[in-house]
């Protein structure tokens, strides 16, 4: 819940210009609050960097007051939206059955879907991050097209905390998430404390095919310098 409309032109001003060296095959996304979709819509027309949302609601239209839906989001250009991320888990009560069906309106509507799955600092404790991410994919993938989906491991421990995941570890997640898919060619990206200093080496992992950037994503020479990482 960051940046206004004028702040979200601001920041591309600064961030548009620091593309021109980024690979062609890169892909580049900004998936930002609801009311800045239509102005960056407009303004990142026929540019590379495309837009996504941060929800989905599970009906076309109905009454849900505070929720939006897949055909709202595509009339104005969206193209992605974040399905399932921790924060929605933890504070706003979805759960693995929502966000099953938050996937499928997606998908319905042609939007691809983020799919976020990840982890406690308690259940990793307690030894229970295969079998909860395992258990979040079993239940959250029912009926959904792996053909149109990016999955992002988010380590919730490691958002914010300090703590950081190991580049290694989280290519370790990753290869299980992968191995739990009937399409091994799903997107996998990784998402958790990803800064301008730490990007290349997660890039550098096998499994990892790109990168779900939370508060490093606010300053455009920051994110300028995760989307160019080497």
């Amino acid at each position: 819940m960051f940046k206004t409309q004028a702040e979200s032109l601001e920041f591309l001003k600064g961030f548009l210009p620091a593309l021109q060296e980024t690979p062609e095959e890169r892909e580049v996304l900004l998936c930002v609050p609801f009311t800045d979709l239509s102005v960056l819509s407009q303004n990142l027309h026929g540019s590379r960097v495309q837009l996504g949302a941060q929800n989905v609601h599970w009906e076309e239209s109905g009454a849900y007051t505070g929720e939006i839906s897949g055909p709202m989001l595509v009339e104005i250009g969206v193209r992605y939206v974040i399905v399932g991320h921790s924060e929605r888990r933890q504070y706003f009560g979805e759960t693995d059955e929502t966000v099953n069906l938050r996937l499928k309106a997606a998908q319905k509507c042609g939007l691809t879907p983020i799919l976020c799955v990840g982890e406690t600092k308690q259940q990793r404790d307690a030894g229970e991050t295969e079998s909860l991410i395992t258990s979040q994919l079993h239940h959250g993938l029912v009926g959904v097209d792996q053909d149109n989906l990016v999955i992002a491991y988010e380590p919730i421990w490691a958002i914010g905390t300090g703590d950081t995941c190991e580049a290694t570890e989280a290519n370790r997640v990753i290869g299980l998430i992968r191995s739990q898919l009937k399409n091994v060619d799903v997107p996998i990206q990784y998402g958790g404390s990803v800064k301008p200093n730490n990007i290349d080496e997660i890039m550098a992992q096998p499994e990892i095919d790109g990168a779900l950037v939370g508060g490093a994503s606010l300053e455009p020479a920051s994110f300028a310098r995760i989307v160019n990482y080497q």
